[in-house]
C-alpha cells in the first residue's frame, strides 16, 4: 500500500500494522492547500483499485 500527504509518519516500512492501528497523521505536504489523504493498493507494482478490497474487508467484520 502506498499513502501520501502526510503530516507524520508513524510507522516504517516493513512494521507490523494491527488492525485500526494509526500510521499517519494526515497533513498538507505535495502541495496540497488543505488537508488530505492518498491511499493506494498495488499488487506486483501495479495499482489496483482499492474499493473491492476495503468493502469485503469492511463486510467481513461485520
Amino acid at each position: 500500500s502506498l499513502y501520501a500527504h502526510n503530516q507524520t509518519l508513524l510507522k516504517s516500512v516493513g512494521d507490523w500494522v494491527a488492525p485500526r492501528e494509526a500510521i499517519a497523521t494526515v497533513g498538507d505536504s505535495g502541495g496540497r492547500s488543505e488537508p488530505a489523504l492518498y491511499f493506494e493498493i498495488r499488487r506486483e507494482r501495479q495499482p489496483l483499485n482499492p474499493h473491492q478490497w476495503i468493502s469485503q474487508k469492511l463486510a467481513s467484520e461485520n
